[in-house]
């Protein structure tokens, strides 16, 4: 008989192992990991392209899994849905780190015209002044969002505020940081 191409949700409660992650029970993500791991696996594979690199997202992921399970919320969508967007996130983050990645012996680094480090020591002070002149809540969503690399359904979650407040916030902020900046 043949295998399914991958496992039948509905005879595993992923919410409810993810919950018991979010409790420090070990045995729920080793009982994720057991079911969903090769799928889990192919969709790293699939973005990365390298077994190896793979092979890490997907370690990389689970921890995340457990680390962040408390996280997890059924209001923002299937607990399986999470688990999977988690993986794929580490991937792309993998993919976007390898990019930026430039190995100074088989490159040669160009200088940038006009800008050496003063220059942009200036600009992160910059930066720094305008987001210290905004208010907490839109400060904490834009660091959340950009450096956290936090959903808007996440930082919604997170700060126990409705998802269009969140929207608005960052929304708000960014003029006002585009405004200090200019």
């Amino acid at each position: 008989m043949n295998e399914p191409l991958q496992p039948d949700p509905s005879d595993f409660d992923y919410e409810a192992a993810l919950l018991a992650c979010a409790r420090g029970e070990k045995f729920a993500l080793q009982a994720i990991y057991a079911r969903d791991s090769r799928w889990l696996f192919s969709v790293a594979y699939r973005i990365v392209k390298r077994r190896e690199l793979a092979e890490e997202v997907l370690h990389d992921a689970m921890l995340k899994v457990w680390n962040r399970s408390r996280l997890y919320s059924p209001a923002l969508g299937s607990a399986r849905g999470w688990v999977y967007t988690v993986v794929r996130n580490q991937a792309l983050n993998a993919v976007r780190k390898k990019s930026l990645e430039v190995s100074s012996e088989e490159h040669e680094v160009p200088d940038l015209p006009g800008r050496d480090n003063l220059e942009l020591a200036q600009d992160a002070q910059k930066l720094s002044a305008c987001l210290a002149k905004l208010d907490d809540t839109k400060r904490n969503a834009i660091v959340l969002a950009f450096v956290d690399g936090y959903t808007h359904e996440q930082i919604a979650s997170k700060l126990e505020s409705p998802l269009g407040s969140v929207k608005s916030w960052i929304r708000r902020g960014l003029l006002k940081l585009k405004e200090c900046l200019s």
